[in-house]
């Protein structure tokens, strides 16, 4: 191999990955969904002319790690029919792609008629068809009744619209004026990846790129296998459940790790997890690999970028047939939430056996709805995912969790919109929108706190799809460590009559104009003895009104007086409870 200049190096490598940073703005920018425009529920990824993951910007991960899996199955599916000017898209969960509503558009890169690189935009739409509310049917049994399945097929060939196509497309969604927007938002994005790609090759000439590129994955691959090589040898297990898949609501779904780490490889083994299941749970290959990177890269000591090369040392088994690598055609809407969580947490758990001073405490997960209906006020369809209703990220060695979180399946990427903005464009009116005392998990390290999110609705017949999980005993967030789990989230309809009802997860629901849901999102789990806090943390806390006296007290063994409208610690009886403790 050629010397490479170690300045060139850096700067392309960089410059790789900040294509992808280009291409994902342009998605922010240029959309109409507020899912891509204020969520940033997107992923943007460029590939040598060989199909390998050079570099991505993950701004939601679990989009990430599928994303190859897509672009092999266009380039297997057209093989010698790929021409500059094509524009391909996908969202079949059997061919390649992790769910439905995550729509990939793929644009092939040429220079001087050669095939040079690949530049992708996915993201998830609000609208996929089927029988669902923005892109998820909790009730469905198949993956026709889960979305509108799109094989590999050109948008664009030669430069030339199909417009055969985007009409077998748009006949099939509900609101396909938002759809369209959202797909030539896509289009757009991989073109400005195209041309900075071409500007690369104009500048650098393929043959030093290539040396390059596979330099950077060489380079990662050792990065990785260093930073495997951390981990103590050995076999750790892990388990984790999902409150239900919307048709069997009496059952659990466990999803069982053994991890495995055999000096600089590492291997997940889900062979004992369950069967695939009847509702939308079920986690098609690409998503279980993503899921397991997210468990991996986010516990490992350096920051080392997903690419052809870091991934190399990691194998991921999952049988056929199971509930993490489904049957076709099995429905699998739900498996970036509600599965990704669990598979994120069982990678967590089984890791912090081994290096529990790098693993995390369990975070929120995700339970709230999609809606969707017409809007009298705006005098449009519209559909919307409420991210309001984010909770809180688990504690580590170290440091709290934060507050008003993404779940695991976003690592925090996920933005929640402006209520003004999302006031504005749907018939809604927010309550409330503002954290939640003592729903964080305590620990010497605390877990984030969750929020209370509630909203009227404005408008007859609205439909709402609950979906997630987390609202059950067994799956709150959990505890390392000695520190404690997070309270469950508990999520409500309020009627015009004032009849309080309790929403599970994985349902659908009709509100009528005049009432109001009400969710109340977990906290992070805690890290470590809530007795080892310090008392001043504590009484922090007390003071912003995110933990009460009683909790601070039964918690953490911290007593805190009231003088004169004043809280104060009083040491001395803190430091009797903490000795009891001990003892």
């Amino acid at each position: 191999m050629a010397h490479i200049d170690p300045i060139l190096f850096s700067v392309l490598d960089n410059r790789f990955s900040t294509i992808c940073a280009e291409i994902g703005e342009t998605m922010l920018r240029t959309s109409r969904s507020p899912i891509f425009s204020e969520a940033r529920d997107f992923v943007s990824a460029i590939f040598d002319q060989r199909g390998r993951l050079i570099a991505q910007k993950d701004y939601i991960p679990v989009l990430s790690g599928a994303a190859p899996y897509a672009l092999h199955a266009i380039i297997d599916h057209f093989k010698e029919r790929i021409y500059e000017g094509d524009i391909y898209v996908l969202n079949d969960p059997y061919r390649g792609n992790n769910h439905p509503p995550d729509i990939t558009v793929v644009k092939p890169v040429f220079y001087h008629g050669e095939l040079v690189f690949w530049s992708m935009a996915k993201g998830h739409h609000i609208d996929v068809g089927g029988g669902g509310v923005g892109g998820y049917n909790p009730l469905a049994t198949d993956a026709w009744t889960d979305a509108l399945r799109i094989p590999p097929v050109k948008l664009y060939e030669r430069g030339i619209k199909q417009q055969d196509v985007w009409d077998l497309i748009l006949i099939n969604v509900h609101i396909p004026f938002l759809v369209e927007g959202d797909l030539l938002c896509q289009i757009g994005a991989a073109t400005i990846g195209e041309r900075a790609l071409q500007s690369l090759v104009k500048k650098y000439g393929i043959d030093l790129l290539n040396t390059v590129i596979d330099e950077i994955f060489d380079v990662y691959e050792k990065k990785m296998r260093l930073e495997i090589r951390k981990i103590p040898n050995g076999t750790y297990y892990a388990e984790r459940k999902i409150d239900h898949d919307g048709i069997d609501t009496d059952r659990l779904v466990t999803i069982r790790l053994a991890l495995t780490v055999d000096n600089e490889e590492i291997i997940f083994d889900y062979s004992a997890t369950d069967s695939q299941v009847k509702g939308f749970l079920n986690s098609p290959y690409p998503n279980t690999v993503s899921s397991s990177n997210i468990a991996l890269f986010s516990t490992i000591e350096q920051k080392i970028k997903i690419n052809e090369g870091s991934t190399r040392p990691v194998t991921v088994i999952a049988p056929y047939g199971s509930l993490l690598n489904p049957q076709e055609p099995a429905p699998t809407t739900a498996c970036t939430v509600c599965t990704c969580e669990a598979i994120t947490e069982a990678g967590w758990f089984a890791l912090a056996q081994a290096v529990p001073h790098l693993s995390q405490a369990g975070w929120n997960r995700w339970a709230a709805p999609a809606s969707g209906g017409f809007n009298p006020r705006t005098g449009k369809f519209f559909s919307d995912i409420h991210f309001m209703s984010k909770g809180g990220g688990g504690a580590t060695y170290g440091f709290d969790g934060w507050d008003h979180m993404g779940t695991v399946c976003t690592l925090g990427g996920l933005r929640a919109p402006d209520p003004e903005l999302h006031e504005l464009i749907t018939p809604f009116r927010i309550l409330n929108y503002e954290y939640i005392k003592d729903y964080a998990g305590p620990g010497q390290w605390r877990g984030g706190h969750g929020v209370h999110y509630k909203w009227q609705v404005l408008a007859d017949n609205v439909a709402f799809a609950m979906f997630g999980s987390g609202v059950r005993d067994e799956t709150v967030p959990f505890g390392l460590e000695g520190g404690s789990p997070a309270q469950k989230t508990r999520q409500y309809i309020i009627k015009a009559n004032g009849e309080r009802k309790w929403l599970d997860v994985n349902c659908f629901i009709q509100a009528e104009k005049g009432d109001i849901i009400e969710i109340f999102s977990s906290g992070g789990g805690g890290y470590g003895d809530p007795f080892a806090r310090p008392p001043e943390k504590v009484l922090e806390d007390v003071k912003n009104e995110l933990l009460s006296l009683e909790s601070a007290k039964r918690d953490y063994g911290v007593v805190i007086d009231i003088d004169m409208n004043t809280l104060k610690i009083n040491w001395p009886e803190t430091e009797q409870m903490r000795k009891n403790q001990k003892q």
